[in-house]
């Protein structure tokens, strides 16, 4: 049957090649549960309708076996009666149904263990789907917490580039300052340094005020100092 052979699809699926394949497994599981549901309906409704034809198969063999029950009884009576053709007539008639009831017997068990198959294949999806939908939880937490661990590394990426910028800085400021130290440096040197004799020169040169001296020699006289 089609159905049997596309559930055993479904059983044989090897769900971690499935999950390898996954870009956003968290994504990729609601959509995989979303296909197994859409599978287990459908294999409900295959079971629905093979059981449902087990119990039809069923229905005409204990029909058939009451048929012969019947027209035995009524052979039974017959005879009581005094009617043997009637008799023969009824136990014709259930001679005819007996010889169905092996058919009906193998159509019925045919029936009976596709249905047997189908409702363990049915149980083992609806439990294999319960199982993955609590994975699913612990799956999507996962993929949450490795979301969350990017987040920090992307940050601590960022807070060791602050560093060797912030590092970057330092040098480029201690250079700063070596520049700095170097031209007010080059400054001094380039100031050219004053002759000695020079800076006494207006000391002790005829440039000084004649009125001061002048008054100078009167205080000298006045102390008696020449």
């Amino acid at each position: 049957m089609a159905i049997l052979e596309r559930f055993g699809d479904i059983i044989r699926a090897n769900i971690n090649d499935m999950l390898d394949k996954m870009e956003d497994p968290a994504i990729m599981i609601d959509q995989y549960l979303i296909d197994l549901l859409d599978d287990l309906a459908e294999v409900k409704r295959s079971t629905a309708e093979i059981m449902g034809e087990e119990t039809r198969t069923k229905r005409l063999v204990d029909n058939n076996k009451a048929e012969v029950e019947k027209y035995g009884e009524l052979a039974k009576k017959a005879l009581m009666a005094g009617n043997e053709g009637d008799a023969r007539t009824f136990l014709a008639k259930k001679q005819e149904l007996e010889k169905l009831d092996p058919e009906l017997m193998d159509v019925y068990a045919a029936a009976h263990e596709n249905a047997m198959k189908m409702r363990q294949m049915h149980d083992k999806l609806a439990a294999d789907i319960q199982t993955l939908q609590a994975r699913r939880t612990m799956i999507k937490s996962k993929v949450s917490i490795a979301k969350t661990q990017a987040i920090i590394n992307e940050a601590s990426s960022s807070a060791n580039q602050t560093e060797d910028a912030m590092d970057a800085f330092t040098r480029m400021e201690e250079k700063a300052d070596r520049m700095l130290d170097e031209a007010n440096a080059m400054a001094e040197l380039n100031i050219e340094p004053i002759d000695p004799a020079e800076a006494l020169e207006e000391k002790y040169g005829d440039g000084g005020n004649a009125s001061v001296d002048e008054e100078l020699a009167k205080l000298k006289l006045e102390l008696g100092l020449q």
